[in-house]
């Protein structure tokens, strides 16, 4: 073989092994290049479809191509996740997820059909919804602390509605118990729309309940409002004090929502998601129209400061799921 051969082959293998590179170079470089998929794991019309759908709007006009809101619910959000974990990693399929799916699910559903933590790449959390801890009417405790020593007074008598097992409705109050050392009855209700009704009907004591919902309940004397489950008070009841604060120390619990896209994604289109996603966070008007649901948008920060936060969610409600001895069955 000559040395003008062996050039010959060296070069062609380096354009070879090169091809590859400058094709995701020119793909990253042309994204997006087609509409993009956001996957809602839920059934429409509930709070994290009419953000997704916020979202889709203000980031399909700021990335330059429509982006379509595609609902695959079912099986506490796994079903959209394990539709997302398959999907081709170059930035055109994106995930809303909640905290009952990436955080909590793992923990309840065995034989999961994807890996939670290796099949997606976090972009960032998107938006928090506190929850409010609400008691019938005819209940007598008018504070937390109250409530506690009613309770504690009934062991294992006082219902309370959730709107499923695994729900972060139902984790919240798991969360309560295990904080107080208190045990209550569950009454698991298909959804949250169910599970407020049960409660305004009395057929249950309590309930932890969106807080934007179970405010004009308070206002009409269908339920007592005792605490917001979050770290702070909420701008929208500053009157309310959190549960922490009346008297639980430690207790936080919210709906979190955060985005994600298949992992593997490379980092340029990750980069601009992530840009998108806050500038949409952003707009007056998409900003607006997301605390007028009751929801804190959140955004910002960095993939590490997310993937911190993703741990330490899945540690806190595998504790949680592990010492109250939840199970699905």
């Amino acid at each position: 073989m000559t040395r003008w051969t062996r050039r010959s082959l060296f070069a062609g293998g380096l354009a070879a092994l090169s091809a590859p590179v400058a094709r995701r170079a020119v793909a990253q470089a042309g994204f997006p290049s087609r509409p993009i998929t956001l996957v809602i794991p839920w059934a429409p019309g509930g709070s994290t479809d009419t953000l997704g759908r916020l979202l889709a709007r203000s980031m399909g006009a700021d990335l330059g191509q429509p982006i379509v809101v595609e609902n695959r619910g079912g099986a506490s959000g796994t079903i959209g996740h394990a539709y997302v974990a398959r999907a081709q990693p170059d930035g055109h399929m994106l995930l809303l997820g909640t905290n009952s799916t990436y955080a909590i699910a793992p923990h309840l559903i065995s034989g999961l059909p994807y890996d939670n933590r290796a099949a997606f790449a976090g972009v960032s959390l998107v938006a928090r919804s506190a929850q409010a801890l609400c008691v019938h009417p005819s209940a007598p405790p008018g504070s937390v602390a109250a409530f506690v020593d009613y309770v504690r007074a009934r062991p294992g008598e006082v219902t309370f509605s959730s709107a499923g097992i695994g729900a972060t409705s139902h984790l919240a109050t798991e969360l309560f118990m295990a904080r107080t050392g208190t045990r209550l009855l569950h009454v698991p209700y298909r959804g949250g729309g169910p599970s407020v009704q049960g409660l305004l009907a009395g057929e249950v004591v309590t309930s932890f309940v969106d807080l934007v919902t179970a405010l004009p309940f308070q206002r009409s004397g269908q339920l007592k409002l005792l605490g917001v489950s979050t770290a702070s008070r909420s701008a929208l009841a500053a009157d309310v004090p959190t549960i922490a604060e009346a008297g639980v120390p430690g207790f936080e619990s919210s709906t979190d929502c955060a985005l994600f896209l298949p992992a593997g994604t490379p980092a340029p289109v990750l980069a601009r998601i992530a840009a998108s996603l806050g500038r949409a966070l952003q707009d007056p008007t998409t900003r607006q129209r997301i605390v007028e649901m009751g929801i804190e948008p959140i955004g910002g920060g960095s993939a590490a400061e997310f993937a911190g936060y993703w741990t330490r969610e899945t540690e806190k409600w595998g504790e949680v799921i592990r010492t109250q001895n939840i199970t699905l069955d």
